[in-house]
C-alpha cells in the first residue's frame, strides 16, 4: 500500500484529493498537512511514500519547505499540486526535487496519472508547460555539446535512457543482465559525462536528443 500525506490549506480541496486518491486499492492518505511546517512534522513521523504538496501555504511555503521534506522523508516522491503555473515555479520546483507538476485546475483529470508515474520513478510535468522543459533543454544542449551523447559507452546510453523511461535500478539490472550496484555505476558515469545533475535534466536531454518519446 502507497502511504501519502497531503499538504495544502484547503481543507475541501484535501477532501476530494483523499476521495479521488483512496478511490484507487493500492493508495492510502496517511496524513495531511495545512501548512508547510506541519508538512515537515507530519513527513518526519509517517515516513510516506509520495507527499502532495501545494507551493502556497501558510507557515513555510512549498518550495521553501521542499528541500528539508526531501531530507526528513528521502524515500517520498514529491509531487508538486499548485495553481502556479509560472515557469520559475516549474524550474525551482524540479530543481530542488520535486518529481511532478501539476497544475490543479486538471488535478481531478491528471493527478492519478501523475502519482502513478511518478511512483514508477519517472518525473511528470503538466502538459501546457512540457514546452518549458523543452526550451531549458536548447540552453542544456549549447552547454552539454553536440557530440556528448557519443562519448557514452553502449552500457551508459542503455541505462541512461532507462533511467529517463522511469525504470529502477533493480529493473534495468535484469533487462541488462547486470548487478543494481553496476547499473548505478554507469548512471553515475554517464550523467558526468553529459554534465547532468538530475533526473529532471536527463529527461529534458534525451527528450530533445530524440532518444526517447513522451507520451
Amino acid at each position: 500500500m502507497t502511504k501519502i500525506l497531503l499538504a495544502d490549506d484547503h481543507v475541501v480541496l484535501r477532501s476530494g484529493l483523499k476521495l479521488l486518491l483512496e478511490s484507487q486499492p493500492d493508495l492510502q492518505v496517511v496524513g495531511e498537512a495545512s501548512s508547510g511546517l506541519e508538512a515537515l512534522n507530519l513527513a518526519g513521523q509517517l515516513q510516506p511514500d509520495l507527499i502532495l504538496l501545494d507551493l502556497s501555504m501558510p507557515n513555510l511555503g512549498g518550495l521553501d519547505a521542499l528541500p528539508t521534506l526531501r531530507k526528513t522523508a528521502p524515500a517520498a516522491k514529491i509531487l508538486i499540486l499548485t495553481m502556479h503555473d509560472d515557469p520559475q515555479y516549474l524550474r525551482t520546483a524540479l530543481k530542488l526535487g520535486a518529481s511532478g507538476y501539476v497544475l490543479k485546475k486538471a488535478a481531478d483529470q491528471e493527478l492519478l496519472a501523475a502519482v502513478q508515474s511518478v511512483l514508477r520513478g519517472g518525473v511528470y510535468v503538466h502538459s501546457s508547460m512540457t514546452r518549458i522543459l523543452l526550451e531549458d533543454v536548447l540552453a542544456d544542449a549549447n552547454s552539454i555539446g553536440a557530440d556528448a551523447w557519443e562519448t557514452l559507452s553502449e552500457r551508459e546510453q542503455s541505462v541512461l535512457k532507462m533511467v529517463a523511461l522511469g525504470y529502477t535500478g533493480s529493473e534495468i539490472g535484469e533487462s541488462l543482465n547486470v548487478s543494481p550496484k553496476t547499473v548505478d555505476t554507469y548512471r553515475l558515469r554517464g550523467m558526468e559525462k553529459l554534465k547532468l545533475s538530475s533526473r529532471a535534466a536527463l529527461v529534458r536531454y534525451v527528450l530533445k536528443k530524440g532518444l526517447i518519446t513522451g507520451e
